[in-house]
């Protein structure tokens, strides 16, 4: 066992890690109750007129809200930024020209969609975005080449959280907006401006300077870039201003919010969106032939999916499809593009609810991406419980993947199970057609991931079991193996030669943490998961537990980097140990380490105070490019 130097976690963050390990006490599980039977088959139906749509929208709208606006999700899922497979290209590098150094790309699920990150490389320059600005470095020359005050753009995109995307010579930068709650008198007060998503097209052929600007009334969800195609997923919630009466009733507050309702129009709830061409302006929205909707919708929310080919000289209008649903949850491959979230629940009060905690159904939309342009729809479906995040949706063979867990919020975890259904889309619907259920009862997931055949699910509450799948027949998917140790893995990464690395915190015999752990696993025989290796910091965290983006693997070398508290970590994992390399950290307030990558040989880390170039081997500082 190798063990870490300990470092001290922030207060704030040791107390969210304990709120997710659960009670530091809890009675033994009681029996779960037989999984409920497969919610009923859903599609998607299109609206044939605006009258039609907007009837529907006030109708679902009206029937959801309550006195105080719209009821929440029974369980707000954790939307995390993806991870996966090591690419050393990223995909839309440069191909003209002499070919690139090697390099790490972002840490993505699958290696033919690439994901949003504040850092990409095509191998000769190294593009990042921090503090509001994007800066354009020489990993050859070890120079700041280029910089963009994205402040003063316009229109300018400002602090809000910032990606990026890379195709070539230019970048595609998506500012993430305000996060907006469903309506009410406290979260959405009158006179409250509606939320932007922005997106910047940036040519990097000389000093960076934008070509393109877009801007959308919404949350920007994710996105996905798959060749030179960008499709970019907007959340947006129905713009309406519901008005706070102290002294009415839970009634009369109803119907007021119900006459609000009946009297708005349809760009209540479809975005309005601008897109700047050079100097000219154009405006739009998001028209009433592009909205669809399921069986059952809530009339708070609409996703609209924009596409944009990243090889041309401007964004256009994104080329909208809009679906009136809601999703915290984007998975995409190279042919596909996955929406998920929890169906909105029967608002409480209403006769559905009694004493029972409201249905937990996760609803999934799945659209065509293989082709450039608009993605085109092809079914819906929906599964038992809740998503921990995309590591939790696998597309293979023709099929989906799925892991969830059903929580009954009367009992907490005890009365808790998780279960893996596989879904085949039949016609306009994703149909289940195997199932394997019962895992981790009384515990819910942690961690998720599918590689081809087999699957790896974490559950915890006092222990980890790692369970061990086999997915080769879709219809009869089984556990083969299971591995209980203290403490979870909140990632998990596959390593060559039948082993798998788990990024997670160690835990005693009761469920409470006690700092990073990372975990080497052999789980080449599938009924017997071992742990070969454990590192451990008592009580410190990783930012790649929930971000793995911030996870960096390089198999040539065994080379593992870890944000750790407010540094990296440098690992080395060769057979069956981990080894401590050291620390590369960064100065100032603003040096919390956020990503690595390796460019030729030479390990970049990147912070807000700037980035440092150091040696794999040694941690030496080989140079520092302070940010201001």
């Amino acid at each position: 066992m190798k063990r870490g130097v300990p470092t001290a976690a922030a207060a704030g963050t040791l107390v969210a890690l304990a709120l997710l390990a659960g009670s530091t006490s809890a009675p033994a599980p009681t029996p779960v109750p037989p999984p409920a039977p497969p919610p009923a088959a859903l599609r998607l139906v299109s609206f044939d007129s605006c009258a039609e749509a907007l009837a529907a929208l006030r109708a679902a709208a009206s029937a959801s809200v309550g006195p105080w606006g719209f009821s929440g999700g029974w369980r707000t899922a954790v939307a995390l930024d993806a991870a996966g497979a090591d690419a050393k290209a990223a995909p839309g590098a440069r191909e003209a020209g002499a070919a690139a150094p090697e390099h790490t790309g972002t840490n993505n699920h699958e290696a033919d969609a690439d994901e949003p990150d504040l850092v990409k490389t095509d191998g000769r320059r190294i593009v990042t975005v921090t503090g509001g600005v994007l800066r354009v470095v020489d990993p050859a020359t070890r120079r700041v080449t280029g910089r963009l005050d994205l402040a003063r753009t316009t229109p300018p995109v400002g602090w809000s959280a910032q990606n990026l995307l890379l195709h070539g010579d230019r970048a595609l930068v998506l500012a993430a907006g305000v996060d907006v709650q469903p309506a009410t008198a406290a979260t959405r007060p009158a006179g409250r401006p509606d939320t932007d998503a922005r997106l910047l097209l940036v040519d990097l052929t000389g000093a960076p300077r934008v070509t393109g600007t877009y801007r959308i009334q919404g949350h920007l969800a994710d996105a996905r870039l798959t060749g030179s195609t960008a499709r970019v997923v907007i959340r947006s919630t129905a713009r309406l201003t519901f008005p706070y009466a102290e002294r009415a009733t839970d009634a009369q507050r109803t119907a007021t919010n119900r006459a609000v309702i009946a009297a708005a129009g349809i760009d209540t709830w479809l975005p309005a969106y601008e897109w700047t061409d050079g100097t000219l302006r154009h405006t739009g929205r998001v028209g009433c032939e592009r909205l669809s909707r399921p069986d059952r919708f809530s009339g708070a929310s609409t996703l609209t999916v924009l596409s944009f080919d990243l090889a041309a000289d401007r964004l256009g209008d994104g080329d909208p499809v809009s679906v009136a649903a809601d999703a915290d949850t984007v998975y995409g491959t190279g042919q596909s593009l996955y929406l998920a979230g929890q169906r909105p629940p029967d608002r409480p009060g209403s006769p559905r609810w009694g004493r029972a905690m409201p249905e937990q159904v996760t609803e999934i939309h799945q659209f065509d991406t293989a082709a450039p342009g608009r993605p085109r729809y092809l079914a819906t479906g929906s599964v038992p419980g809740w998503l921990i995040n995309q590591y939790a949706l696998s597309e293979w063979q023709g099929h989906l993947r799925v892991a969830t867990t059903v929580e009954d919020g009367r009992a907490g975890r005890a009365r808790s199970e998780s279960a893996v259904r596989v879904l085949r889309r039949d016609g306009g619907t994703l149909a289940p057609v195997g199932a394997v259920t019962g895992l981790g009862r009384g515990e819910r997931i942690y961690s998720v991931r599918f590689l081809g055949q087999v699957g790896y699910v974490v559950t915890f509450r006092q222990t980890d079991p790692l369970y061990s799948l086999d997915l080769t027949e879709p219809t009869a998917p089984r556990v083969t193996g299971e591995l209980k140790i203290t403490g979870y893995s909140a990632y998990l990464h596959p390593l060559p030669d039948g082993r798998l690395l788990g990024v997670g915190q160690e835990a005693d015999r009761r469920g409470r943490t006690q700092g990073l752990q990372v975990s080497l696993f052999d789980v080449r025989d599938p009924a017997r998961p071992t742990r070969l290796d454990q590192y451990h910091v008592p009580g410190a965290y990783s930012s790649a537990e929930f971000d793995p983006h911030a996870f960096l693997y390089h198999p040539d070398s065994g080379l593992v980097a870890l944000p750790v508290d407010d540094h990296v970590r440098l690992l080395r994992v060769t057979g069956d140990t981990i080894t401590a390399v050291g620390p590369v950290r960064h100065p100032g307030a603003a040096g919390m380490v956020g990503r690595s990558l390796l460019v030729g040989g030479t390990l970049w880390t990147v912070s807000e105070a700037g980035l440092r170039a150091s040696d794999p081997a040694t941690t030496r500082s080989l140079a520092w490019l302070p940010s201001t």
